[in-house]
């Protein structure tokens, strides 16, 4: 009898197929423990081959019960082999997006044993980076003559300017490999998602009529590189939330719901932390009543943003390499403290914000100030006996959804005439219900709460 030698902690034998369930735990177990390993079906735990049947639904079955019980999910090398005249499973697999849970529970290998770990262990092996892999060091097929010359140069600019980097002869390719983005003339992972030009990160932005993700007002797909979209998700963002404006002496300033610093804070915090590698998509979701801010990287377990605004705690960085880039061009403000800088930016303003925890992203949620819907008003104006038009109800609903939206645009949604329209509006700005803040050209609408 053929003997295929001794389990060890990186190969695991089972006699059967009948032994899925206990066979996905020590994949699971290895690829914490090393990454790669190989498992046969059909041997003995001694490593003598007994054999089984093997059929193609066989194969098909033990490849379904992998791709379903082990996240992140991973794709196997599945074939039969034949050992002295004995047909026998043999699943090579690898990862590196560790730690890996089987049916929900995280096991490690110890020898030619897998156990599960405790919440303790767990949590110890994600803070320490115990379980980490170097993604951001691994090389690409791309090279400086792939990088977007004009962001590059503009991050140049601004670590120099905030003192965070040295005001020397700009060298794109001495600026990358001090940075350790570049290696024997190849971009890593880092360099690429940070700065290149072949549009690297997706990143969706839309406006919604509702709180639910139901009906879109606006959507926009943009694909560039993390440097590009911080910028263009802050654009986006500015556009899209209410302004109020104050007048100090002679000087008008305008003042957004939300703190810009914060929302920024934590639009970087997403890029800088996200779990790339994989078919990554950042998210910004405008509602009536919120702002989302969707990072597809899970938060430390057992962690929360209050905690590390609260609490002394060390930073933990996913991404060290892009952090510390963003960290130089004054993106990233220090290290650890961008939820305290957040919480306290938003209590100041007196703006309430939340978060929320999902297996593979996470939401940082900043609420809206609330604004008077037109029933509510109209409710209020009861008394005074002001009536509306159908025209103006609409009008008013329509502005609700889109304060930016334009008199055009208006008669265009509404299916009405530029003049009725115009004469609607009137009648809302002589009744108090409607103002017209800013600038003609990028100005906004603000609806009136009569007391």
């Amino acid at each position: 009898m053929v003997n295929l030698g001794h389990e060890t902690e990186r190969i695991e034998f089972k006699k059967t197929t009948g032994e899925i369930n206990e066979a996905i735990i020590d994949i699971v177990a290895i690829l914490n423990k090393h990454g790669e390993g190989t498992l046969y079906f059909g041997v003995a735990p001694s490593g003598d081959v007994k054999g089984q049947q093997v059929s193609e639904s066989t194969l098909r079955d033990v490849s379904r019960k992998v791709f379903e019980n082990i996240k992140p999910q991973i794709f196997p090398q599945i074939e039969k082999v034949t050992v002295d005249g004995k047909d026998i499973i043999q699943v090579n697999f690898s990862g590196k997006e560790k730690p890996y849970s089987a049916c929900g529970r995280y096991y490690i290998r110890i020898a030619d044993e897998s156990r599960e770990l405790t919440p303790a262990e767990l949590r110890k092996i994600m803070l320490l980076g115990e379980l980490s892999e170097n993604w951001e060091q691994y090389l690409t097929e791309y090279t400086i003559a792939d990088i977007d010359e004009k962001a590059l140069r503009l991050f140049y600019d601004r670590a120099v300017a905030c003192g965070r980097m040295p005001n020397e002869q700009y060298n794109a390719e001495i600026l990358l490999s001090k940075l350790g983005l570049l290696k024997n003339g190849r971009l890593n992972n880092a360099g690429y998602v940070l700065f290149g030009n072949n549009n690297p990160i997706t990143l969706k932005m839309a406006v919604f009529a509702t709180d639910e993700k139901l009906t879109f007002i606006d959507i926009v797909k943009e694909e560039n590189n993390i440097f590009n979209l911080t910028d263009i998700a802050m654009q986006y963002i500015k556009k899209n939330i209410r302004w109020r404006a104050e007048i100090k002496g002679l000087t008008r300033i305008e003042i957004p719901e939300i703190p810009v610093d914060a929302i920024r804070e934590i639009v970087v915090n997403s890029f800088a932390h996200a779990k790339y590698g994989s078919n990554t998509q950042h998210e910004i979701d405008i509602h009536p009543s919120k702002v989302v801010v969707y990072n597809p990287g899970e938060f430390p377990s057992e962690l929360s943003p209050e905690d590390f605004a609260t609490r002394n705690l060390s930073s933990i960085i996913r991404n060290e390499i892009i952090s510390r880039v963003l960290y130089l061009c004054h993106d990233v403000e220090t290290f650890g403290s961008g939820f305290r800088r957040v919480y306290s930016l938003c209590s100041e303003a007196e703006v309430k914000c939340s978060y929320e925890k999902t297996p593979y992203g996470f939401s940082f949620i900043f609420n809206r100030k609330t604004i008077l819907l037109s029933n509510q008003i109209v409710e209020q104006k009861k008394d005074e006996e002001i009536s509306l038009s159908t025209t103006e109800m609409e009008v008013l609903k329509i502005i609700e959804e889109n304060i930016s939206i334009t008199q055009v645009e208006i008669a265009q949604k509404a299916g009405k005439t530029k003049r009725t329209i115009e004469r609607a509006i009137v009648g809302l700005k002589e009744k108090g219900l409607l103002e017209r803040a800013g600038a003609n050209k990028n100005g906004y609408w603000v609806v009136k709460k009569i007391n």
